[in-house]
């Protein structure tokens, strides 16, 4: 998915890992290049190897499959979702550090934020393919959110409390997203859906957090 940040935290790393890293984001930015200009199912990988200069080899070595293309930013949500219940401050629920996320990644027009950027989002719901590997990266970061609200100040062995958090989380905002979306796709100005979504994003996470006060 394009829209990175001029800043390139890679520039930190050491030289390999910043040539994979770069090499998965020419890749990247090919790929979702020819996915817009002919459609996700009209690309083969092997195309998007040859206009990449690289093998079809080096693809899968970077994206184990063709959904991963385009749907590059799913690790990176996992990470920041995870990262933002890690490291909330004392006393911050899981739930009020998610919404405290989410919300600054539409102010920040974040992809991930979705509404700002109904182009991509567009394609992939209209792929079934790129549909199914989206729930699957939900399934992903619900996982991901129950082990980090479980490990963090740790509930009871066998609590269901954190893993219902995460789900609940996880559907929040994707019920919030495609509701905004949906707007956006029957020609609502951007602008207008973008304030109605943040103040959406606050109300139903204040109201998740009042279900399931979960502390810090």
């Amino acid at each position: 998915m394009s829209g990175r940040k001029a800043s390139d935290p890679a520039a930190e790393l050491p030289l390999r890992q910043r040539k994979k890293l770069r090499t998965r984001q020419r890749i990247s930015d090919v790929a979702t290049r020819l996915f817009f200009e002919r459609g996700f199912e009209e690309v083969t990988v092997a195309e998007v190897a040859e206009a990449a200069e690289v093998s079809a080899m080096t693809v899968f070595n970077h994206f184990p499959r063709k959904e991963d293309l385009f749907l590059d930013r799913i690790p990176e949500g996992i990470e920041l979702s995870t990262a933002a219940v890690r490291d909330r401050a004392p006393g911050e629920t899981p739930v009020a550090a998610l919404r405290r996320l989410a919300l600054r990644l539409v102010d920040e027009g974040h992809p991930l934020s979705a509404v700002g950027h109904a182009p991509f989002w567009r394609i992939v719901y209209g792929s079934p393919a790129l549909r199914a590997r989206l729930r699957e990266g939900a399934d992903e970061l619900e996982a991901a959110l129950t082990a980090a609200i479980a490990a963090h100040p740790g509930p009871p062995p066998g609590d269901p409390q954190p893993r219902m958090t995460a789900t609940l989380a996880v559907a929040a905002y994707r019920g919030a997203c495609t509701t905004s979306l949906r707007r956006v796709f029957a020609g609502e100005a951007v602008g207008v859906v973008l304030a109605d979504h943040r103040a959406l994003l606050e109300r139903v996470f204040g109201e998740l957090e009042r279900v399931l006060p979960l502390g810090g």
